[in-house]
Order: structure tokens, then sequence, then C-alpha cells
């Protein structure tokens, strides 16, 4: 048997897997996605081992395989979680949208301003079970800010050497300003500049599974089919 027929045999036997595969892709590219968040930088809101899943259609619908969008979507608002490549070197990154186009960001001693405003910080019991066993035995502190109608909980190292000021600066149009909830362990905006709203691949909306390397991989069952704010 020649190896075309060969070939064209094993199309053949195994057709249905390989469109199974095929539209499986599309859908990942195009649709929606899981990715695993290997760093600390969304630190409590997201942890190292958690599977996030990705809306990939919520800022428009893509071509799959390609930046380019067919429809406009949503624009990303405040709070929003995003995956982007890093313009720095392609790298996946999730980060939170703080600062809109147009708008005035400003960060005073881990403090943020828009556009003159101080945003509202309150104290919060935050579990800090899930963390890797390194992060909790390195001095931490939690506190909630409220983003509009959108609290959520983030994460200061007080020891550690991070941009805890910067600005006032102007989002340019068409660009974010992210940062990451663990706001002194984290390359966001302060590092890399604002973020291009064509280049933000969708919208992270929860937790499909987390596993804990600290623990043999056993998996977080309190984290499965969580979501995220």
């Amino acid at each position: 048997m020649s190896l075309r027929n060969r070939a064209k045999q094993i199309f053949v036997a195994n057709r249905s897997l390989l469109v199974f595969f095929g539209l499986m892709m599309v859908f990942r590219s195009a649709l929606a996605d899981w990715m695993l968040v290997p760093t600390g930088s969304m630190n409590p809101t997201i942890v190292e081992g958690d599977r996030i899943l990705v809306n990939k259609v919520a800022y428009g619908l893509r071509i799959p395989f390609t930046t380019v969008r067919l429809t406009k979507g949503d624009d990303p608002q405040r709070g929003d979680i995003v995956i982007f490549p890093s313009p720095k070197d392609g790298t996946t990154l999730v980060k939170r949208v703080i600062g809109l186009p147009g708008e005035i960001v400003e960060m005073r001693d881990e403090r943020l301003f828009i556009n003159g405003t101080a945003i509202e910080y309150a104290a919060t019991a935050q579990d800090d079970a899930d963390l890797p066993q390194a992060t909790r035995a390195t001095h931490h502190a939690f506190a909630s800010e409220n983003l509009g109608e959108r609290p959520h909980p983030i994460m200061t190292l007080p020891a550690r050497p991070a941009a805890r000021t910067f600005g006032p600066v102007h989002v340019p149009d068409g660009e974010y300003l992210v940062l990451g909830d663990n706001r002194d362990n984290s390359a966001d905006s302060r590092y890399i500049g604002f973020i291009q709203r064509n280049t933000i691949v969708g919208r992270a909306f929860g937790v499909a599974y987390s596993l804990d390397a600290d623990r043999w991989y056993r998996p977080r069952f309190d984290r499965t089919f969580t979501t995220l704010r």
C-alpha cells in the first residue's frame, strides 16, 4: 500500500476525531478557552494552579487564529479581568482593568486615584489557605478595593520592593491601564505600559478547577467552578 493510500485510510478511519479536534481548536481560538495560571500576580483573586475560563467573544467575535475582529463587542469595563499578550515579550498575561481611555490615573502609596477621586478601600479578612506556602510565609496584607460597584480583594507585600506610587498618567484613547491584584508582585502597566484594546483576547470569568502544587497537585475543590469578581 502506498504512503498516500495509507494516509487516506488513516484519515477516513479517524475522520470524526479529527473533525472534533478541529472544531475544538476553532472554539478555543475564537469563542472560549481555558488557561493555566502559573504566577501569583493576581493573588488572592486567582492563585497559582487555577485553570481559568475565558470568554473570547466578550470584546468582539474574531476570525479564528487571527486578531481580526468581525464584531466590535463590548468595551472592557473597569474591574474586568482581561487576557492579553505582553507588549514586551508576547507572554500571555492576566490583569484587572483599572483605567479607561481618557482617564487620569494615579497611585499614592498603594492607594488609587481616578480622575482625582480616591478609590475606597476597606479591611477584609481574606483566607490565605489557597496561596502557595512561600507566599503565606511572606508578610502580606489584604484589603477590599471598591472599583465602582465591583469590590474585589487585593494583596500587598510590604517588605517587597515595588512601584507603590506613580502618575498621574493620562490613559490614551483606545488603550487601558491594567494592574494585578497582587499589587507588589505584578508586571502590569506600571512596567509594560498601557494595553491596546485590539490586543485584549478576552475576559476571564471563572475557575474551572485548581491544583495545589505544594500538596502534590491535590485538587482545590473549594475553587472548582467558582466565579471571578
